[in-house]
């Protein structure tokens, strides 16, 4: 690794990550909290019976204006970026010619703007936002915030926290996404996150960033939280990690991601890609991302082999860990289709030693969203 801490770039908290005793490790470019003194078994935990402070400050902004900019970002992306209704967002996934995913993203319609506002991947959001710029050359012009900070709030009590400095915010539903006010800052709030339990995302300029960490860690309910417990936390709720569970070798349906596809999109092809990436919404694949739950405490990490009982391999793990929630290693990884099932007995290469596993339905723990009703447009 060539990354030093002196060519690490900082978050508007990295002060505050400081001052609260932080290990701080090389992340996508930046010095970042994995964890602090509490411990990342504990952080986890508290997350999912309170709530926790994230620092996500790292990741791209940008506002992306034009005469029609959600038909123009559908040129790059299979997501029904058009259908997005006033004050809600999107999952999407950025794709090349060839329909490998280069970045997951999150688009916004905030109520009475013309513009739209992303959200992408820290590790890939010059390379994605120089694609965009470039490919809806003319069509549509993306203005990156760097001026902006984010940071999540995550758990069953975030709701409560967070409405303490900014009333009516309980009331939103999972995937809406509005300007309002923080303690009288400016600031853009969705209701969403990366752990699978209910909360928020905080966008709010970078110089007001530390005295809302402050104040929201003020709060009883709330801790600071690392990157160790929102990987084991995200792995638990079966979400994917960019560059790990997907990247530009897997396209949208070989990593289970099918439902980020609009209907209409389907219909229209035209997107990346989209004739074959029909095809195998239609036909299948020859591997699929699935969830495995590995028998015993050994974590299989990411890169190890999946075999079958005969010890060919068919597989690899893409993520990989203990799971504090249900006290029991979890992973996700891709196996050839046949292998694919829910139950299916696989064998996981540890340490040169096969570890008993099999297939199991993602999330590992349920999501705790709050929604609007069964389907609320996501």
């Amino acid at each position: 690794m060539t990354d030093t801490t002196e060519t690490l770039r900082t978050t508007p908290l990295h002060a505050l990550h400081i001052e609260l005793g932080a290990k701080m490790v090389p992340f996508a470019g930046y010095d970042m909290p994995v964890q602090y003194p509490t411990g990342i078994l504990k952080e986890h935990l508290h997350t999912r019976a309170k709530a926790g402070l994230f620092d996500t400050a790292h990741m791209g902004q940008a506002f992306l204006s034009g005469a029609d900019p959600a038909h123009a970002l559908e040129r790059v992306t299979p997501a029904d970026i058009v259908g997005i209704k006033e004050g809600m967002q999107r999952y999407g996934l950025l794709l090349n010619d060839a329909g490998g995913i280069l970045d997951d993203f999150m688009t916004a319609r905030l109520k009475g703007e013309a513009s739209l506002y992303l959200v992408v991947n820290a590790a890939t959001k010059e390379a994605d936002f120089a694609y965009i710029a470039e490919r809806l050359k003319g069509l549509a012009v993306l203005a990156p915030q760097p001026e902006r900070a984010l940071m999540a709030l995550q758990g069953p009590a975030a709701a409560a926290a967070l409405a303490r400095h900014a009333p009516g915010v309980d009331a939103m539903t999972f995937m809406k996404a509005v300007r309002g006010e923080i303690d009288g800052v400016p600031a853009i709030v969705s209701r969403t996150g990366y752990t699978g339990e209910d909360g928020f995302e905080i966008s709010v300029a970078c110089k007001h960033a530390e005295a809302i960490a402050r104040a929201l860690l003020k709060e009883p309910e709330v801790l600071p939280i690392g990157l160790g417990a929102r990987d084991s936390l995200r792995l638990e709720a079966g979400l994917c990690l960019y560059g790990h569970d997907i990247d530009e070798t897997t396209d949208p349906v070989e990593a289970d991601l099918v439902w980020s596809v609009g209907k209409r999109r389907r219909m229209d092809k035209d997107f990346p890609a989209a004739e074959r990436i029909v095809d195998e919404i239609l036909g299948g694949t020859t591997r699929k991302r699935v969830g495995i739950l590995p028998e015993g405490r050994v974590p299989a990490r990411d890169g190890s082999e999946i075999v079958d009982k005969s010890g060919r391999v068919v597989g690899r793990i893409t993520s990989g860990g203990f799971g504090p929630s249900l006290n029991a290693s979890v992973a996700m990884g891709y196996v050839e289709k046949a292998y694919s099932a829910d139950g299916t007995e696989i064998d996981l290469m540890v340490r040169g030693k096969a570890v008993p596993a099999r297939v199991a339905p993602m999330p590992f723990v349920a999501h705790q969203y709050k929604r609007a009703n069964s389907n609320p447009g996501s």
